[in-house]
């Protein structure tokens, strides 16, 4: 029987208001920064985002604050190994002491892997992620500064002490897990997100929506990490299709970015048991799905396949898709119409049919969720393993 003892970790402060990019000057002053490295991706650098960033942090430098040692964008899509360690390179190379993470969570994973290098005097990533997982129980602070400022409304990246590394040695996604690896502060601008396409839009928030119901069914969930579920599966409710359909709604976009943040900082204190994640994981690390995408797809599948696994959180999904409590699985279903309905509102597509998955991988993708790094904390049954793919490889 549960002793009730829980533990809730929130040391990211936030900041949220359309417009609040302005402050990020002064936010890195209070921080003491010294020497800025800026890093984002090259699509942000494309359409002008991160040069816009840039411009306030080279203004506020004038003032002899700061200065803006560098800019670094060449990260790839899934936070590889290798974007790591070349930017762990590069930040040595100019002496960075503060971090400013500009994009979605593969920026602001890739520069956790180069807070967590730097501070513990490493040129390879892989070196702290060889077994898949590293969870260190405690830390001390890394003294480099570390503002993210998230560009899509999914992940939750700025306020997490964990991030998902793509070994490019081993081709499996790795979980590092360490105390002080959160930002310092999450900077949430919803004008930064109000280009952001509809299909890509929905990906993001559906992955917020998996963050949350992954949480509510955990062992280790408690009132806290609940409260944030509750209230961002509402604002996704009702956000998400607006963006989808209006995305330059900045309160609806707002709404979303705070949807994410609560999620995610529920998800990360509510670790344990992840079918979905541990699907997506695996399916992402072999066909390169984005994230976000392969949560959206697999979230009612996994939970129709697997059902009996979530009848024991029934009532806590009741709450927080407010539907009625009646049997639990009766329930259960009503929570997965509802996540089905917003697929249909949003245009998210139920299958993988695009990314043409060899019907003959079946075997080789079974494996791959089994020995995947999360599968360490729930085994997913083989045939309910093989039921779920079955159904989402189009």
């Amino acid at each position: 029987m549960s002793t009730g003892y829980f533990e809730f970790w929130a040391r990211t402060r936030v900041h949220c208001a359309v417009g609040a990019t302005v402050r990020l000057p002064a936010l890195l002053a209070g921080l003491g920064a010294k020497r800025v490295l800026l890093l984002s991706d090259q699509g942000l650098a494309k359409i002008g985002m991160v040069e816009k960033v840039a411009a306030v942090l080279r203004d506020a430098a004038a003032g002899n604050q700061f200065v803006l040692a560098g800019v670094y964008t060449d990260i790839l899509p899934d936070a590889g190994s290798n974007s790591v360690n070349a930017a762990t390179a590069y930040a040595r190379s100019v002496g960075a002491d503060a971090i400013v993470a500009l994009g979605g969570g593969s920026a602001m994973d890739v520069a956790k892997g180069v807070k967590f290098a730097l501070a513990h005097g490493l040129t390879d990533i892989c070196e702290a992620v060889a077994a898949g997982m590293r969870i260190e129980p405690e830390g001390k602070p890394t003294g480099i500064a570390h503002i993210s400022i998230p560009t899509t409304a999914g992940t939750g990246s700025e306020v997490t002490n964990g991030a998902v590394i793509f070994n490019d040695n081993t081709g499996v996604k790795a979980l590092l897990f360490a105390p002080y690896l959160d930002s310092d502060i999450a900077l949430l601008d919803a004008q930064l997100t109000v280009g952001l396409p509809p299909a890509i839009t929905a990906d993001t928030g559906m992955d917020a929506l998996t963050h949350a119901v992954e949480a509510i069914v955990c062992p280790v969930s408690n009132p806290f990490t609940n409260g944030f579920c509750f209230s961002a599966v509402d604002h996704i409710f009702r956000a998400l299709p607006e963006c989808v359909k209006n995305g330059r709604n900045v309160q609806a976009r707002e709404e979303m970015l705070q949807a994410a943040c609560m999620a995610t900082w529920a998800l990360g204190n509510a670790v344990g048991a992840a079918p979905v994640h541990n699907c997506s994981h695996a399916l992402g690390a072999l066909y390169h799905i984005p994230h976000g995408r392969a949560n959206g797809v697999l979230l009612p599948v996994v939970m129709e396949e697997f059902i009996e696994f979530y009848l024991p959180y029934a009532a806590d999904l009741a709450k927080a898709f407010a539907v009625p409590l009646t049997t639990p699985e009766a329930t259960v279903r009503a929570v997965i119409a509802r996540i089905k309905q917003l697929q249909q509102d949003t245009g998210m597509p139920t299958h993988f049919g695009e990314f043409k998955i060899p019907p003959g991988d079946m075997e080789r993708i079974v494996m791959a969720i089994a020995s995947d790094p999360l599968a360490a904390m729930y085994q997913i049954p083989p045939a309910k393993i093989g039921a779920i793919v079955q159904r989402v490889i189009g």
